[in-house]
């Protein structure tokens, strides 16, 4: 039965001497592993739409195993991502993600919509570093977290001082500041971010300028979630820490800006 797809390929991986195998995010059919015949050919014409990172219609022969891809049309190659280290870092860091929490064949169209709204933003120019944290915080309900970020999640109050409590894996006020020792204190634009972060989608971010300190003090949250409650330590991420150490050994390209609040 052939298929045919709204999809992004999450990675590939080589099949004797001249196939892939491909594996695809659509929209319609969740997760699926197609064979790519000839896709390492120069001048095949799967050799394009197999590309990570390529935003496309895929034709999908679907049999009782693995399916065959046929053909595709791009609506996306992502370029610009594969042409910067720092861009194909990052988007590596949320493709690995995704697709790390994610089942097969299982349609989650709204892990799409992050994924391809992530994508885009990094080749609009939106700092990859800002765009992986939407992600990051975007995904844990589907790594199933759902963290109290709208109100105290002790008491329910919504007003006054707040901090994130891991043991509660949301905010506190500060009238139930002594449940938690390990708490961390946030001020007014933190708390304003992370639930940033969260709610809005990213296409309707607009240009929002981050500090380096602020970006970092925000990862290690989201970060500690996942390495505490999820179990999810990505390698990308190992990647990611060496390149954010040693900015000057990469040529980062990224400045920071202070008009972030």
């Amino acid at each position: 039965m052939l298929q045919k797809v709204e999809g992004i390929v999450l990675r590939t991986s080589s099949y004797g001497e001249t196939d892939k195998i491909v594996t695809i995010f659509s929209r319609e059919l969740g997760k699926r592993a197609a064979m790519a015949r000839g896709a390492k050919k120069p001048t095949s014409r799967l050799s394009s739409i197999s590309q990570p990172f390529t935003y496309a219609y895929f034709l999908i022969q679907q049999g009782r195993g693995m399916g065959s891809l046929q053909q595709g049309e791009i609506i996306d190659s992502m370029r610009v991502i594969r042409e910067d280290i720092f861009t194909t870092a990052y988007a590596s860091f949320i493709m690995e993600l995704v697709d790390k929490l994610i089942d097969d064949e299982s349609p989650k169209p709204h892990v799409f919509t992050i994924l391809q709204q992530a994508l885009e933003a990094i080749t609009e120019g939106y700092d990859p570093e800002a765009i992986s944290l939407f992600v990051e915080w975007k995904m844990l309900p589907v790594a199933g977290i759902y963290p109290v970020l709208h109100q105290c999640s002790n008491c329910g109050s919504t007003d006054g001082e707040f901090a994130f409590s891991f043991a509660q894996i949301g905010f506190l006020c500060h009238r139930c500041f002594s449940i938690d020792p390990y708490l961390i204190r946030l001020t007014p634009a933190q708390v304003k971010l992370i639930r940033t972060f969260y709610t809005v989608p990213i296409d309707q971010v607009g240009k929002l300028s981050l500090k380096k300190e602020t970006k970092g003090f925000i990862k290690k949250i989201v970060r500690t979630i996942y390495n505490e409650q999820v179990g999810v330590r990505l390698k990308s991420q190992g990647f990611l820490d060496q390149m954010e150490k040693t900015p000057e050994f990469y040529n980062n390209p990224q400045k920071d800006s202070s008009s972030e609040e």
